[in-house]
């Protein structure tokens, strides 16, 4: 009896094993599979680009793209609108009252201001002047700006459901306010691959040394291939971390060691078939090709004097926003896919002439040299650049209301952003706020809905760009998200 017993049981573990053996060799393929993406992902990018739509070639984009990157201008901890963009000349008769309630219409406010026993009304001490062809606004702040305001559109109906730093700018990169979701450049580089197979299609520039925590989720690629996440170059030492070869060991020792370490991680993929190997094993790679592509990248010394001139003389400073600009171009130059700037200490809740004034210099030349360098290069037309935070500031003053002082809280219900190139309407102001720059009255623009604008000028119909994770087809507009034509130059 207990022979039969031992026997039965040992049959059990065979079948066990035998189980775990198959499904072991029939997931390999999955491996296989993902690891001939990853390599050719280059190729198959390239090919569709010059196909173009109809041609047969696999993935996206699916039609025409007016875009083939994206640099997006991430103004951390929330410019304020009514000080940059939204002029409201009205705001002056009523400076010090307590705002109408009919204004705020029992909208929630942030813990900061929730139990301020008043909110008076602060209107801006700045000076706005008209410019360009259609007489757009623009404060006296952004003198820069203003000189490329045709080239812009300026949007000034913005609207996010957030109204704390961390999810709303976790909403403005992922669609969700929750972490966990793959970011824009993520989605990008999964959906459109990289054109340039030497460096990363997603690369990430941060400057500012105080505000909000940038946390590198906010360029992660939750659950898509790893490979999609954004790679962060920093000023100092290595662009990239361990970029460069230990002391001591030659390029030949380098690659003979990375090759013993792919055959090892191939035998372990066939093994197991788990598809983040290939990931594993195509990051080895690259980083190795990038090894030669990120120093004559970084390397700004055949950059004429014109250049700076046109940046300003911070862009020779590596780190500053100007210099990350500079940078920008040169991975647009390189057709590197999403170029994501950060750049904190916009969030003014009190003291905030003098900050915005700073923030103001040290953004305002670069932002608008950028777009000039992109079209003088013949890139703007095939380069989105989007200017913006994930919110706006209150109409209301944070704290204590003078003559030459005041702060604003968060204010998520409409807020101003701009985007230049790649097929979005240049000299075009869109969206209308109310008397005090705190609701909408005419053409909101949810997150969602410029996601999907976004995603089709790159050639991209938003409901198909899906990934299944858990059992459900995610996409980075969620379930929502609509077309605007009007922010679109021509036909959609």
């Amino acid at each position: 009896m207990l022979e039969a017993e031992f026997l039965a049981s040992l049959g059990e573990v065979q079948s066990l094993v035998n189980r775990r053996n198959f499904l072991g060799k029939s997931t390999a393929g999955i491996g296989v599979m993902a690891l001939a993406s990853l390599l050719q992902g280059d190729a198959r990018a390239a090919a569709a680009s010059q196909a173009g739509p109809g041609s047969g070639s696999p993935g996206f984009p699916e039609f025409a793209p007016r875009a083939k990157r994206v640099i997006y201008l991430f103004q951390s901890g929330g410019p304020s609108h009514l000080d940059l963009f939204d002029y409201k000349p009205g705001l002056e008769k009523v400076n010090g009252q307590e705002l109408p309630d009919s204004v705020r219409k029992g909208q929630r406010l942030t813990g900061m201001t929730s139990d301020q026993k008043t909110k008076p009304m602060a209107a801006s001490i700045f000076k706005f002047n008209r410019h360009g062809r259609n007489g757009t606004w623009i404060s006296e702040l952004l003198p820069h700006t203003a000189g490329i305001v045709d080239e812009i559109a300026l949007v000034r109906t913005m609207t996010t459901s957030a109204i704390n730093h961390d999810p709303a700018v976790t909403f403005c990169q992922t669609g969700a306010e929750q972490p966990g979701r793959p970011t824009l450049g993520a989605w990008l580089s999964y959906g459109l691959g990289s054109a340039n197979r030497d460096l990363p299609s997603f690369v990430v520039l941060t400057s500012g040394q105080v505000g909000q925590n940038l946390h590198t989720r906010y360029w992660e690629a939750g659950f898509l291939p790893t490979v999609h996440q954004g790679i962060q170059f920093r000023p100092k030492g290595d662009p990239v971390l361990f970029l460069s070869n230990p002391k001591g060991m030659s390029p030949d020792t380098r690659r003979s060691i990375l090759d013993s370490i792919r055959s090892l991680n191939e035998l372990k993929r066939e093994s197991i078939g788990d598809p983040e190997i290939a990931t594993r094993i195509e990051q080895y790679e690259m980083a190795f090709r990038m090894q030669t592509s990120v120093p004559e990248l970084m390397d700004l010394s055949r950059e004429p004097d014109s250049t700076f001139e046109l940046y300003g003389p911070d862009a020779e400073i590596p780190g500053t926003f100007a210099a990350n600009c500079l940078l920008a171009r040169r991975l647009a130059e390189r057709d590197v896919r999403f170029v994501q700037l950060y750049h904190r200490d916009w969030d003014h809740h009190g003291g905030l002439p003098a900050n915005i004034r700073k923030m103001a210099a040290q953004t305002d030349r670069a932002s608008a040299a950028l777009v000039i360098d992109l079209k003088r290069r013949g890139l703007l037309d095939d380069t989105v650049v989007i200017w913006g935070g994930e919110f706006g500031r209150t109409v209301y003053s944070q704290g204590n209301l003078t003559r030459t002082d005041y702060g604003r809280d968060h204010h998520g219900r409409c807020y101003t952003q701009w985007m230049a190139g790649g097929g979005f309407k240049p000299g075009l102001v869109y969206g209308e706020t109310d008397d005090f720059g705190y609701n909408i009255e005419k053409d909101p623009v949810p997150i969602h809905d410029f996601h999907a604008t976004l995603l089709r000028l790159l050639g991209v119909e938003h409901t198909h760009l899906t990934y299944r994770s858990q059992g459900r087809d995610f996409r980075l507009t969620d379930i929502a998200g609509e077309l605007i034509p009007a922010l679109v130059e021509g036909r959609v």
